[in-house]
């Protein structure tokens, strides 16, 4: 059963953001009391007494600050404010959020009372034909409270008083919300879907990538570097496959990171690296090599995550035929990337090569669940010794006894020795080596652990 889905509207700065933390119970939504942080519509997973439903948080309406006119079915922003340039992009999202939603929940400030973007806001919402739960937030005194029934005047019905800061009325305002709810249906499955997570830095093309998978404007794409600042997931289907795609803020170096929101934008773009199985690792190609592409691999492969490097901007450049074999050694020098990662050249602007990506992430994570069978690991094992016998006195010799493959995602492999102390890290990337050359694993990073056995 798909989970209905709730979107949460209203102006900016209402609290929309602090509302929807709240519900899901972490600090998922960036929020700073700023309006226009929440550009994207940001999902999240959410239960109460027994029903399971999907959040909505969106960008918040505002109208013209230039025209008190309003006109039947008109739907602004205000000019000036700190997301001016994409005003147009987040209206077009929380429409999209209105018109995915099973119920609606419309926010409005206690303590400014109705105003007039409330009524456009309300107007748009009775035209939607969609269930609405109209919450007056910031009602934590008594001048909040006695604006309460001001709102009445919206013709949205009762209008439940919280605060979603301290927490008051979200219990009610809850209960409310599961009377429009189906049953929810439990699983103790584990979610299996492959995990992609679309990283790089700022303004290298990571949200126009994801538009042109999906074919439709899912993210706000722009030119501009910082647009995507929430980690957004969507879901899609490839060749009857279920993808969760993780579309991610640029990660900047730390000593560039502008405090506040930027901030926040960064550390959830790498707690989102630590959710997915594999990574989109993007690239421009008309800038290559800097020093922080590689800081960003490094942050993929610390986590044992797969990884696809996707150069973009591959339309811009001028090539031959041996244009890309020449960027691809490059790479690997200037990003310490090893043989086992593979490279796609795109361009997410144009859709060139973008069908491929998807092929080789399901190719990649194959790899990634492949398993050894026992006796080939040690046959393996047993050859690699004998023709490479690790360093060592008779006395201070490093002994292997066995090998089993504990895990996979990404593969794990124990090797049983007489003392783990004498693994060279040298031996240990032999012994990679030696698995990748029999069995590739291909973009996946091998975990080795090594333990002592008495003898």
């Amino acid at each position: 059963m798909n989970k209905p889905v709730i979107a949460l509207v209203g102006r900016p700065n209402v609290g929309k953001s602090t509302l929807f933390n709240r519900i899901i119970g972490r600090r998922m939504a960036i929020v700073e009391d700023l309006p226009g942080t929440t550009r994207d519509r940001l999902y999240g997973d959410a239960e109460w007494n027994g029903r399971e439903f999907l959040l909505v948080d969106t960008g918040g309406f505002e109208m013209h600050e230039r025209s008190r006119e309003i006109k039947p079915g008109d739907l602004g922003y205000a000019a000036g404010s700190e997301s001016g340039l994409f005003l147009n992009e987040v209206k077009d999202q929380a429409h999209l959020a209105i018109a995915e939603a099973d119920l609606i929940i419309f926010i409005v400030d206690g303590l400014t009372g109705v105003t007039m973007g409330d009524e456009l806001v309300a107007n748009v919402l009775h035209r939607s034909e969609k269930p609405v739960i109209l919450v007056v937030n910031k009602t934590d005194n008594k001048e909040a409270r006695d604006n309460l029934f001001d709102f009445y005047a919206l013709g949205l019905g009762d209008p439940f008083p919280v605060s979603a800061l301290h927490g008051y009325g979200s219990g009610d305002l809850l209960d409310a919300v599961t009377d429009y709810l189906p049953e929810a249906e439990f699983s103790d499955e584990e979610d299996e879907r492959l995990k992609i997570a679309i990283v790089g830095r700022p303004n290298v093309g990571k949200s126009s990538l994801l538009n042109k998978m999906l074919g439709y404007e899912r993210v706000i794409a722009s030119s501009v570097p910082g647009t995507t600042r929430d980690a957004i997931d969507t879901t899609i289907t490839y060749n009857g496959e279920e993808i969760v795609i993780i579309d991610t803020a640029g990660i900047r170096r730390k000593g560039r990171i502008i405090p506040g929101v930027e901030k926040y934008s960064v550390l959830r773009a790498l707690k989102s690296i630590k959710r997915a199985d594999l990574c989109l690792l993007m690239l421009d190609a008309t800038d290559l090599a800097a020093d922080q592409d590689a800081h960003i691999a490094g942050y993929i492969l610390e986590d044992y995550k797969s990884i696809i490097v996707l150069v973009n901007k591959w339309d811009l450049v001028d090539k031959d035929t041996n244009t890309m074999a020449q960027y691809i050694d490059s790479l690997r020098i200037e990003l310490r990337f090893l043989d086992y990662v593979p490279f796609v050249f795109i361009s997410a602007l144009t859709g060139q090569r973008v069908q491929n990506v998807l092929a080789m992430a399901l190719q990649v994570q194959e790899h990634r669940m492949m398993r050894v069978p026992t006796g080939e690991l040690n046959r393996l094992l047993r050859e690699a010794v004998a023709k490479n016998p690790p360093k060592g006195s008779k006395r201070h010799a490093l002994r292997f006894y066995y090998a089993s493959q504990v895990s996979v995602g990404p593969p794990t492999f124990v090797f049983f020795v007489n003392n783990a102390k004498l693994v060279h890290f040298t031996y240990k990337r032999y012994l990679e080596n030696q698995l990748r050359e029999a069995y590739q694993f291909l973009g996946t990073p091998l975990k080795l652990i090594f333990r002592s056995r008495a003898e």
